[in-house]
């Protein structure tokens, strides 16, 4: 699993080139720097995750305070995010999960292999029940976090019908997670369909990956419950 996740950046920051990367000096990893991606041809694959919240980030704060979730102290955040890090990692180790790091975001990427559902279908299958488990207990404890659940499909279908089942499939997620703990007023959800692959929709393989459900986990910072936004 780790070996993946070492290939796959390494394959990203190939095309991205070596400034929009950099090496974790405890772990080895190879990570994706968003700042240095701007600009470049992976934008497209990763520009989804630079921009503002689901719902804004002005909406999502108030919803935010009035359930009772604290910030972190804006020195406080990086270790905050680092902790949750290894917490998502462990949780997931063998699952299927990809865990990437962006900034101080993570990233929960949940490919056919970590999460299928049936064809036009946005039930989550039992057997999948034990992972988002796992997920849901690592949000639980690191609650002063935003939660977007996005969805994904491949391009089999129409457009507008790929839109609908990728929301459909977000919402079973962020329902499931909500069932297990995790406050809603950190959730939003939103369904891309087609339009953001991360693999080849000509092959079986890069369909199935395209199949996916993510997990984008945003601080909550004091600047953003002081208006500092």
């Amino acid at each position: 699993m780790r070996y993946k996740k070492q290939l796959t950046a390494l394959v990203i920051c190939a095309g991205m080139g070596t400034a929009a990367c950099t090496t974790d000096g405890v772990t080895g990893e190879r990570r994706i720097s968003t700042e240095a991606a701007v600009g470049t041809g992976a934008g497209a694959v990763l520009g989804y995750l630079l921009g503002d919240l689901v719902g804004g980030r002005n909406d999502r704060t108030a919803k935010i305070i009035g359930a009772g979730v604290g910030a972190v102290a804006g020195g406080a955040v990086g270790a905050y995010m680092d902790r949750q890090e290894q917490k998502a990692r462990a949780a997931t180790q063998g699952t299927g999960v990809d865990v990437v790091r962006e900034g101080d975001n993570l990233l929960l990427r949940m490919p056919n292999e970590a999460l299928t559902f049936p064809v036009d279908s946005a039930s989550i299958q039992p057997q999948y029940y034990n992972t988002l488990n796992e997920i849901a207990s690592v949000l639980v404890e690191y609650e002063s976090t935003y939660i977007d659940v996005l969805g994904h499909t491949d391009s089999t279908g129409s457009d507008a019908y790929n839109q609908q089942l990728s929301q459909r499939r977000a919402q079973s997620v962020a329902d499931y997670l909500a069932g297990q703990g995790v406050a809603r007023a950190r959730m939003a959800t939103l369904g891309y369909g087609e339009t953001q692959p991360i693999a080849d929709n000509s092959t079986e393989y890069g369909r199935s990956q395209n199949r996916r459900v993510e997990i984008r986990v945003v601080p909550v910072t004091q600047d953003d419950v002081q208006g500092g936004y």
